[in-house]
Order: structure tokens, then C-alpha cells, then sequence
């Protein structure tokens, strides 16, 4: 009679182990799944690049951040790189962190559509747009904010904009958000 509770008792630790497992699982499937991606400027150009919504797009892409990327080919970088045992500027790790968005996050949480070339794109300062990206979400700022879009603020800039910069000048975010402003019109 005991070996038959034990070998229930086993079936019934087995199967609790089973399904422990298998929650687990399910929960960290979900959680990947879950995370916001980064799409790439190009989708957010599709409804930022008229005159009624502000053209965002074209103001970013005369601004500072989206030639990032060449700066990293221009004398100033070539000569720190060779100051400093860098083979190229851009292609280092180091450099390329602050230099473009796809060299700053994960790979695992891009898409196809995010390039190096778009250098410090959209998503770099307003965080990965896979789930706030629709019209639906877009027009409200809360839905937007909970689905992952980032209000940029002296924090966010200062993940570049700071002493570990070689070339870091002092950061007046008030002066520099002032520069770079692509608000949406009313």
C-alpha cells in the first residue's frame, strides 16, 4: 500500500514540476514578447514629414542627430582615434553607442526596418516606436506614453551628452532641446 502513495505521491511532484516549468516558460515567452522594438526612422517619417504635422522628420534630418554618424569620419574623430588606439571611429563600439541608435540597443529588440545609417534617429530619444507607432495610439499622448513612446528629458539626453564623452561641452538642456525642437502643431 505504500509504494502505491508513493508512486502517486512521485506522479503528483512530477506533474507540479511539469507545470511550474511550463509557467515559467510561458512567462518569460510573454515578456520577450511584450518588449517595445525599435523600427527605424522611416516609419516614423510616414506621418512626420508633412508641413501640417510639423515635419519632424525633415527638421531631424538637418539637425545634429541625424548626421551623427558622420561625425565619426570627419579630422577631430580621426585624430582621437589615433590618439587613442582606435582603428576607425566609426566602426567602434565606444563611439557608435552615442553615434547611431542601432549600435545602442540590443539586437534582439530591432526590426529589419532600423538601420545604422539613420544615425541618432527618432527612437533614440523617444524610445522604440513598435507599439505607439499607429495613428490610433498616437493621437493620445497617454496611450503613446503607455505604449512605450519616451518624453525626452535631461536624462535621456544625457545617456550621450556626458563626461565620458571625449568631446563633451557643457550640456545646457534647456539651450540644446531649444535647437533641435520639432513640436507637433496644435
Amino acid at each position: 500500500m505504500d509504494h502505491i502513495r508513493r508512486g502517486e505521491d512521485m506522479k503528483i511532484r512530477n506533474l507540479s514540476i511539469f507545470l511550474s516549468f511550463l509557467l515559467l516558460i510561458t512567462y518569460f515567452v510573454y515578456a520577450q514578447g511584450s518588449q517595445h522594438k525599435y523600427v527605424g526612422v522611416k516609419k516614423c517619417m510616414t506621418c512626420h514629414k508633412s508641413k501640417k504635422s510639423g515635419d519632424q522628420y525633415g527638421i531631424w534630418q538637418k539637425g545634429p542627430h541625424a548626421n551623427a554618424l558622420k561625425t565619426l569620419s570627419g579630422d577631430k574623430a580621426k585624430e582621437y582615434a589615433k590618439n587613442n588606439n582606435i582603428a576607425d571611429p566609426a566602426k567602434e563600439a565606444k563611439c557608435l553607442k552615442c553615434h547611431s541608435t542601432k549600435s545602442a540597443v540590443d539586437a534582439s529588440l530591432q526590426e529589419a526596418t532600423l538601420t545604422m545609417e539613420e544615425a541618432v534617429s527618432c527612437e533614440s530619444c523617444h524610445g522604440p516606436g513598435s507599439d505607439y507607432k499607429s495613428m490610433k495610439i498616437m493621437k493620445s499622448k497617454e496611450e503613446s506614453i503607455k505604449n512605450g513612446l519616451v518624453l525626452p528629458t535631461e536624462e535621456v539626453c544625457k545617456n550621450c551628452h556626458n563626461p565620458e564623452n571625449p568631446f563633451n561641452k557643457e550640456f545646457n538642456f534647456k539651450t540644446y532641446a531649444a535647437k533641435i525642437a520639432h513640436p507637433t502643431p496644435k
